[in-house]
């Protein structure tokens, strides 16, 4: 019987896997914070549909994150989740201005919301590779140095 190959996630990552996954998160978070808002921010468009773009943007990476095994799996799912749920909130939202309708605020504030705390699982995400590096660093390290 044919098995599916799984992807790769932190939890059965090797230590130089986690290195190399947590500085490929690094970089591309610094990136998106240091290139892709400000090149956002000058776009002449009206601020919902770059507030829409970024969160597209975050989607996309975050199925990245999910197939490259960028991470733990249920904080990369849940990501995703918000990221997703917040770019559809955000896409109704620039629908709704097209055909007239100005209420329904809610929609935005809510999107950034999620956008935040989805940013913030990324931060946990790598916090927690890193964290994990440092406990299999720690665990490696040879008995001579430790005190019986």
């Amino acid at each position: 019987m044919d098995r599916e190959p799984t992807l790769p996630t932190a939890e059965d990552a090797t230590p130089r896997e986690l290195w190399r996954a947590s500085w490929k998160l690094l970089l591309m978070l610094g990136a998106l914070v240091l290139l892709v808002v400000p090149i956002l921010r000058e776009l002449p468009l009206v601020h919902g549909v770059r507030t829409t773009l970024l969160a597209w943007m975050l989607v996309a990476l975050a199925l990245y994150w999910l197939y490259a095994g960028m991470g733990y799996r249920p904080l990369l799912l849940l990501q995703l989740l918000l990221f997703s749920a917040a770019a559809a909130f955000l896409t109704a939202k620039v629908l709704l201005i097209v055909i007239d309708v100005r209420q329904l605020g809610i929609l935005r504030s809510v999107s950034r919301g999620m956008i935040l705390v989805g940013a913030g699982l990324a931060g946990a995400n790598l916090l927690a590779m890193l964290l994990q590096l440092w406990r299999r660093s720690r665990h490696d390290a040879p008995f001579s140095d430790r005190r019986a």
